[in-house]
Formats: C-alpha cells, sequence, structure tokens
C-alpha cells in the first residue's frame, strides 16, 4: 500500500502510532464524547487529532487504554479500526446513541447489541451480503454484566445500521421512500431492537480483523411510540453508556491478566 504520509510514519487519518495506543479502545462517534470517556481512565491524555478522529489514551487497571472518536457512519468508523488494529488494538466497544424500534425500547434505556442488520454500504466492501454481522460473544456479556452490575434498564439484540439518518426520519420524501418503509417495517416485524450507523461495519471489519468488538447504545427516542401516540421521552446523556463500556474494558482486561 502507498504510504500517503510520505513517511510521517503514523497512520493516515487517525495520526496515531502504536506507543500511544492501548490493546483496548472504547469508540464514540462524537470527538466531543472522547473527553467524558477518557476522566474514567487514569492519567488520560489527548494523543491524536486529525479530522473526526480524536485519540486519548489513558489506563484503567494498570493496563493502557485509549478513546478514539469514529465520526459518523460505516466509512469512518472501519477506518478508525483498521488504523487503530495497526497500532496494536485487539478490542474494541461502540459506544454511542440509536432510536428504538420495538415498543418497549424507550428514551434512556442501553441496547447492548449482539448482531446488526447490514443496510448500509461499507460492510459489503468487506464480506458478501449473506455473511452476519455479529458481536463478539465475550464482549457482549461483559456489557451485559457491567450494564446489570451498574442497575441500567438495558436490552440485547438486532440493531439496524444505515447510512442514511433523513432516510430513517423522512423516508416519505425520498425516491425510494417505497423502499425504505417497506423495509423499516421488516425489521420491526423481525424483532430490531433500535436503528444505528456504525455497528454492522464494525463488526464486520472485527470478523475480519479477528478482534473482539461489542455495542452498547442509548436510546435517545422511539419513533414507532410516536407513531402510536405513546410517551416518548428523550435522553441525551450517554453516562450509563459510558459507564457501561468503561466496566466492561475493565472486566475484559481483568479475565485477559487472569488468563496470561
Amino acid at each position: 500500500m502507498v504510504d500517503y504520509t510520505e513517511g510521517a510514519g503514523f497512520q493516515y487519518h487517525l495520526h496515531t502510532t502504536p506507543d500511544i495506543i492501548g490493546e483496548y479502545v472504547i469508540l464514540p462517534g462524537d470527538p466531543g464524547r472522547c473527553a467524558k470517556i477518557a476522566a474514567f481512565l487514569d492519567n488520560a491524555e489527548l494523543v491524536a487529532q486529525n479530522r473526526e478522529y480524536k485519540t486519548y489514551t489513558g489506563y484503567l487497571e494498570g493496563v493502557k487504554v485509549s478513546v478514539t472518536s469514529t465520526g459518523i457512519g460505516g466509512p469512518s468508523a472501519s477506518i478508525a479500526m483498521e488504523e487503530l488494529y495497526r497500532c496494536g488494538a485487539r478490542t474494541f466497544i461502540r459506544i454511542g446513541t440509536c432510536g428504538g424500534m420495538q415498543l418497549d425500547v424507550k428514551g434512556g434505556d442501553l441496547v447492548i447489541a449482539n448482531g446488526a442488520i447490514r443496510m448500509e454500504g461499507t460492510s459489503k466492501e468487506y464480506a458478501p451480503i449473506e455473511y452476519p454481522a455479529v458481536a463478539d460473544f465475550e464482549t457482549t456479556n461483559a456489557l451485559v454484566e457491567a450494564a446489570k452490575d451498574l442497575g441500567y434498564n438495558y436490552h440485547v439484540g438486532v440493531v439496524e445500521c444505515k447510512d442514511s439518518f433523513y432516510g430513517q426520519h423522512e423516508p416519505e420524501v425520498k425516491p425510494v421512500g417505497y423502499e425504505l418503509l417497506n423495509k423499516w417495517d421488516a425489521w420491526v416485524k423481525c424483532g430490531a431492537l433500535a436503528s444505528e450507523m456504525e455497528s454492522a461495519a464494525m463488526f464486520i471489519v472485527g470478523g475480519y480483523l479477528r478482534v473482539r468488538v461489542g455495542t452498547v447504545l442509548l436510546v435517545v427516542a422511539n419513533q414507532e411510540r410516536a407513531k402510536q401516540g405513546l410517551s416518548n421521552p428523550q435522553a441525551h446523556d450517554t453516562e450509563m453508556a459510558v459507564k457501561t463500556s468503561v466496566e466492561a474494558i475493565r472486566k475484559l482486561i481483568l479475565r485477559d491478566k487472569a488468563t496470561k
């Protein structure tokens, strides 16, 4: 592959190097959430920043852990994973937001994804569409245990991943609205818990790279509840998802130490 940094020695998009990246990484989409997450680590410092990618590195249980933002969608998330992998990262947890799809998935709940519907484009450039986007079992279990220990209301199941935010929220005005509406109806009937934009790509990239990937999401609201005239509380503070991801990483670190 061509070295587009022209010998600068860091990853082209993230501007990271192996010495500043931990084996464990928490991946928010929003760069603005990185400092909030890093505050839960010991001695965390901003170590790299370029484009939508902001990276902090600190310590948890004496082990180096990084926090890197991925921006919005599968393309930028897959770039982050590829370049972090090249810097030594092997365990990834996405934390973000989603919209509920089942009526019992309310704003303020957490969704822990064990699989994702590949209604996006990035994963198709890694694997045929027949290959499922599945979260790492061990990482998913750690997230479930963390949410349970913290006393949070959570759901575990499949999420739907798309490329267009407004295709979800205004499908009727889009030229292919008929397709968007029909597929949304199918995902709801199949039991998809929530809609988001990154996990399908990240699960597929993780499988290809043979690394652990998990996802925990804050439910912002639920448009299906709104359609039926039900109460539709909104939530925007991601602290529960952040704490769940940090405690899950802690559990994985301790287990990994015990098996070495």
